[in-house]
């Protein structure tokens, strides 16, 4: 293919990893690298409208048009929220007695 660019469609489950090169036209986006991929049919769960993507581990856009040897990652939702899920585990040290109350330092053992 005159004036192709050579990329990666990556996406990656638990249990399996899913990576695809191939090459577009020079000026393609990433949802049509993606459309093009065919790892929309591999992956049926995932949806274009929910799932984020990245290039290089960089979120970005389905419109964003891409360069030779970039690799596009369709990240899977997260199931929790991280911030919250922190806020779970110092609670927790707090309670246990791992953490002081106050500040949520970390409790020097007794020697």
């Amino acid at each position: 293919m005159q004036d192709a660019i050579a990329i990666e469609v990556t996406y990656a489950l638990p249990e399996k990893q899913t990576l695809l090169s191939i090459a577009v036209k020079k000026g393609t986006n990433v949802k049509q690298a993606i459309e093009q991929s065919g790892i929309l049919t591999l992956h049926q769960d995932i949806d274009l409208e929910v799932n984020r993507v990245g290039i290089w581990y960089k979120t970005t856009k389905l419109d964003n048009v891409l360069n030779e040897g970039d690799r596009i990652e369709i990240y899977r939702p997260l199931i929790a929220d991280p911030k919250e899920v922190r806020k779970l585990r110092a609670q927790k040290a707090k309670e246990s007695g791992r953490a002081n109350k106050t500040t949520g330092a970390p409790v020097k053992p007794s020697s």
